[in-house]
């Protein structure tokens, strides 16, 4: 993580966020980070050094050339972000240049960072005012023809072994392998916060509403061809109503209406399957005021089959 043998200014500064950023991260036991306090970020020697700014790409005044910190902006329902920042299928992250101008000083900054293989952050807008934090960083790679930088994830915890750090292939892999479990994370947290929120922290069941014990559930799965992270393909469960719509022990049809499987229905257990479950039969789900953001119809109709399918 070095930052080169003429700048320790630079090497200082770097660490010394990295430490905070660590810190916040205990104190919020992994959640994602609130932009205001990202915004303010720290003191060094006196000076007050902001993490990231106004722009994706950000270099703090404390530090005289290389930017500290990239950033991808939150995704909002039905709108464009300004730069289709993606994590790419080699394993890496591509980053848009500022602009169209490989020239910029913000790109040169990316570039001299690259040359001199100095560490960044990267933050990932989860939703508007929240981001997860990626460090350290790296640029690995420039394309002015497509406009972007390759970007690669290494570990803030346990630095690459000795014989990682002189083989080139083994380094690759290594930081190729961070990157994606970044990448399902930030799709994990950027998923669950979207629809928590669509659903104003309220089970789409039983409407309870502790954040802690909300989960957002995919209607059709990951794996599935249409299952992608989006909010009509989610929905706002509590931990129990969610394992039992994973389970196929509770089933959504198209028109939003409540069943629960047979066997369920006609078992004697006690007040929590008659209160918890056999209850809600027949009930219809909260969905979203918003309509673009309700479940969409045939997700649910294709969700509903592979229950009728499991009773």
């Amino acid at each position: 993580m070095s930052a080169g043998p003429d700048d320790p200014l630079d090497a200082a500064v770097r660490l010394r966020a990295f430490d905070f950023l660590g810190e916040q991260r205990r104190r919020s036991g992994d959640a994602p980070l609130p932009r205001g306090l990202l915004e303010r970020g720290f003191d060094f020697n006196g000076r007050r050094v902001p993490l990231l700014g106004p722009q994706g790409i950000f270099r703090p005044a404390v530090l005289p050339s290389v930017p500290l910190s990239i950033t991808t902006a939150p995704l909002v329902e039905g709108r464009e972000r300004p730069y289709d920042d993606a994590f790419a299928d080699t394993g890496l992250l591509t980053y848009r240049y500022r602009g169209t101008d490989p020239n910029h000083r913000e790109n040169v900054g990316l570039r001299t960072a690259m040359a001199r293989q100095l560490p960044l952050i990267y933050f990932h807008g989860i939703v508007p005012g929240f981001y997860e934090p990626a460090w350290p960083v790296y640029i690995v790679a420039d394309d002015p023809q497509s406009l972007s930088f390759s970007v690669s994830v290494d570990d803030r915890i346990a630095a690459p072994s000795t014989w990682q750090a002189h083989d080139p292939a083994a380094l690759t892999a290594r930081r190729a392998y961070i990157t994606a479990v970044v990448q399902r994370r930030v799709h994990q947290q950027s998923f669950r916060l979207r629809v928590l929120r669509a659903y104003q922290l309220c089970c789409a069941v039983c409407r309870l509403r502790h954040g802690e014990l909300l989960e957002a559930a995919h209607i059709l799965p990951d794996g599935h061809p249409r299952g992608e992270p989006i909010v009509p393909n989610g929905l706002a469960l509590c931990k129990l109503h969610h394992a039992a719509f994973d389970a196929h022990i509770l089933g959504v049809t198209p028109d939003l209406t409540i069943e629960l499987r047979q066997d369920i229905l006609d078992e004697a257990d006690g007040p929590m399957l008659t209160h918890g479950l056999q209850g809600f039969q027949g009930s219809l789900i909260g969905v979203p005021h918003a309509r673009q953001l309700r479940p969409n119809r045939d997700f649910l109709a294709e969700r509903y089959e592979l229950f009728r399918k499991a009773g």
